[in-house]
């Protein structure tokens, strides 16, 4: 029996060897684990933080825009004249935006801010812009919502002759965004 009680004393020895072992490992894992959280965590709020400063460079942008005189380029349609200043590569973007989803109808500021990739107020920030600049973009409001258009004549008008100068780089773009 002796034999047996030593056996069985070094086997539970062995045991709670394993056993504390094994409790270190969860330790070291469960440590891990909850550093890797804290990452996960802080790279969620770098995310963020950098999606605001992109929106924001975006607004300083536009801004920026706003105040440097450019040329204007003149366009003569029949009995119309209309005054288009220079676009920035992303007011064109935005011009194709409502362009193309004017095909369908009327648009909004949400549908261009959603398929534009952009907010909703930086959106009525770049229609500003174009209307500023001498684009007719034609605004009425059904329930409270905003109805965006071009003047039909004017959209005539750069169908044939793309005074708005929009190149096959800026439709592909739009066109990416949009999928």
């Amino acid at each position: 029996m002796k034999f047996f009680g030593r056996k069985e004393e070094k086997l539970k020895k062995a045991f709670e060897s394993i056993k504390d072992e094994f409790s270190d490992h969860l330790e070291a894992i469960n440590a891990n684990t909850n550093e890797i959280q804290s990452n996960y965590e802080q790279l969620c709020d770098l995310d963020i933080k950098i999606e605001k400063l992109n929106e924001r460079i975006d607004e300083v942008q536009l801004m920026l825009s706003q105040l440097i005189s450019e040329r204007e380029i003149r366009v003569t349609h029949r009995t119309e004249e209309y005054h288009i200043g220079r676009l920035t590569k992303r007011e064109k973007e935005i011009f194709l935006l409502i362009y193309e989803l004017e095909e369908k109808g009327q648009t909004t500021y949400e549908e261009l801010a959603k398929k534009g990739g952009y907010t909703s107020s930086l959106m009525m920030a770049y229609v500003a812009n174009l209307v500023a600049k001498g684009i007719p973009i034609q605004k009425r409001y059904v329930n409270n919502t905003a109805m965006l258009s071009l003047e039909p004549k004017f959209k005539e008008y750069q169908t044939k002759h793309n005074i708005v100068d929009i190149n096959a780089e800026i439709s592909e773009k739009v066109r990416d965004n949009a999928q």
